[in-house]
């Protein structure tokens, strides 16, 4: 395979900390890697050391000659001055990027319900970063690096993305490099795994599934084996080899091996034992929504929504934003009320969310940790063990030393982790979790699955990840078109409901459409004999010039294919010669579309 870029003994420090030491890596060509790693370890530092953004303190990055990457990192900004349509495309004109098929499939996948025209500065910050990432995915790269891209894409956008990379190149040509916590999207688009840790950058091969195999071997086989990693990951692969019960294939990796390492693995959960108990702590009534509609300012938000939340229910909620899910937690929690029907609260019902607000630690914002669990339980009975919150908290990836840091300077993920233990530790019976996924890595994701797996209530889960939501719940439902829909078929099934509601909304628009150009069509002015006459000699002379510069520019393809590769110069010369022929054509197109709306 050809070379595109790599690094070779790559050496990173700052002030406090070497991030890397020593690293030697490359991307060839087809190659589709997914970057893992703890948070702070230096993932997004890779990206952007191999792109060229920094520079590193020692060691070199290569990139072939003629090479283009394109790149979308966390930071990325869009000038907000201005149209989406200027961002995206450009000042290309529009039936040139309307007949490109790409241009198309991108604005289709990511920005099908935005305002062509309007001003980025008005969006908010998630339109923002699908703009940006639009904006990279139109463009023409050998490579493209992504980090975070799920991040404000719905689980309809995150699935487009993957099946857009996966044939945005043809098999063995261009090179990808993701930065993910979806462990979903892993799986879906990468060939190899690159695990970043202790200072280096460790391959695997295979996507998320293959990569979590190899990791326990690798765990299991080495001599200082931490235990408790290797227990959980074991529980992870445990779960990915029965396979997430919504995809159409398993992941593809040595299946007798991983049978044999989970050879005396339970199941995540024990679903009756959970069910009593949580029927113990709650009775038989948790929350009943009765014939409930939501209705906002006369907007109707929510219809006829029937919905009776079992003892120990794990359910997970989909749906696009603004359908109505964050009113429909509302009516649960009681903070919204119904515009027409009734919702029925058990009377031993003690409902908790985790919100992404963080608004758990805004009263202990200037505590040190240790202060702030040493107020709380001093136990907590998980998978039928009894932790002490110390020991919660190692669970969840804290170390000893974080203990005595001040909560306010903590990362995004670790507040999430405290937010979470400090809700269990208050034992609700009813847990919300609202995009709970939110600054984790793909281990803590496992810790906080792993907690999960225990938790003996009612759990409601909201999230556009869809392997955490194929993990934690049993069943989904979907709000689509103001009603609450059950999914016996999980994800896919709501994915193909979104995807026929919007071909019959296409259908809808076409029809109109096509009865828009009736209306023009018996407004337009009729040619006279000779005006008709010479649009149609114009209109044929037109297609003679449109084949005869095709044929040009077939003609210059074949010579550059043929040509010596390692020839810049000539190869930049003939390549020079096909752009003026393909603006020739466009304004050919252009006029000869003017003529075949005039004649008919």
């Amino acid at each position: 395979m050809a070379h595109l870029l790599g690094a070779e003994a790559l050496h990173l420090e700052y002030p406090t900390r070497v991030i890397f030491d020593s690293v030697t890596l490359g991307l060839n060509e087809g190659d589709r890697v997914g970057i893992v790693g703890r948070n702070g370890d230096g993932k997004s530092t890779l990206l952007k050391l191999l792109a060229g953004r920094i520079e590193p303190d020692g060691g070199r990055v290569t990139r072939r000659r003629g090479v283009t990457l394109g790149m979308l990192d966390q930071a990325d900004t869009v000038d907000s001055a201005l149209t989406v349509a200027q961002a995206v495309v450009g000042d290309i004109d529009e039936h040139v990027w309307a007949g490109d098929a790409k241009i198309r499939d991108v604005i289709g996948g990511l920005l099908s319900d935005f305002d062509w025209h309007a001003v980025v500065g008005t969006l908010s910050g998630g339109q923002r970063r699908r703009v940006a990432l639009a904006a990279l995915l139109v463009g023409d790269w050998d490579v493209i690096f992504l980090d975070e891209p799920t991040n404000h894409l719905d689980v309809e956008g995150i699935a487009w993305l993957a099946e857009h990379l996966k044939r945005r190149w043809s098999a063995g040509s261009g090179g990808l490099a993701v930065v993910t916590h979806d462990r979903w999207f892993l799986d879906e688009v990468s060939t190899a795994t690159w695990e970043v840790h202790d200072r280096i950058v460790e391959p695997f091969e295979g996507g998320y599934a293959a990569y979590i195999l190899q990791r326990v071997e690798r765990d299991r086989m080495s001599a200082a084996t931490e235990s408790k990693r290797q227990n959980l990951m074991r529980k992870e692969l445990a779960w990915l080899r029965r396979g997430a019960p919504a995809r159409s294939t398993k992941p593809k990796f040595r299946m007798d091996a991983a049978a044999e390492l989970i050879a005396d693995e339970p199941p995540p959960r024990d679903t009756v034992s959970l069910t009593q108990m949580a029927t113990a702590r709650l009775g038989k009534d948790v929350v009943d929504l009765l014939d409930v509609s939501v209705s906002f300012d006369d907007k109707l938000v929510l219809k006829d929504v029937e919905w009776r939340i079992a003892p120990g229910e794990r359910t997970g909620i989909l749906g696009v934003n603004g359908a109505g899910k964050s009113t429909l937690l509302g009516l649960v929690t009681g903070t919204v009320q119904p515009t027409t029907g009734r919702v029925k609260h058990g009377k031993t019902v003690k409902i908790a969310s985790l919100t992404q607000q963080l608004s758990e630690l805004e009263d202990v914002w200037n505590d040190r940790v240790s202060e702030v669990i040493g107020r709380q339980r001093t136990s907590y009975i998980a998978g039928g063990k009894e932790l002490t919150p110390g020991q919660l908290l190692e669970r969840l990836g804290f170390t000893s030393a974080q203990l005595s840091t001040p909560v306010k300077d903590l990362s995004g993920g670790q507040k999430r982790r405290l937010q979470l233990l400090l809700i269990l530790l208050d034992e609700p019976n009813v847990l919300i979790l609202d995009e709970p996924t939110n600054d984790l890595d793909t281990d803590m994701l496992a810790a906080l699955e792993d907690l999960l797996d225990s938790f003996p209530g009612t759990l409601l889960v909201v999230s556009h990840d869809r392997y955490l939501i194929e993990r934690v719940t049993d069943q989904q439902y979907a709000v689509l078109d103001h009603k609450f829909r059950h999914l016996p078929g999980g994800l896919e099934q709501y994915l193909a409901l979104r995807k026929s509601g919007a071909a019959s909304a296409a259908t809808a628009a076409s029809d109109q459409k096509a009865t828009d150009a009736r209306d023009a069509e018996a407004a337009k002015p009729a040619l006279n004999g000779a005006e008709l006459r010479n649009a149609q000699k114009e209109l044929a002379s037109l297609e003679r010039k449109i084949a005869k510069y095709t044929e040009q520019i077939d003609a210059l393809h074949v010579r550059i294919a043929e040509h010596d590769q390692s020839d810049y110069q000539g190869l930049g010369v003939l390549t020079a010669e096909v752009a003026p022929l393909e603006r020739q054509i466009a304004e050919f197109e252009t006029r000869w579309l003017e003529l075949s709306e005039l004649l008919g």
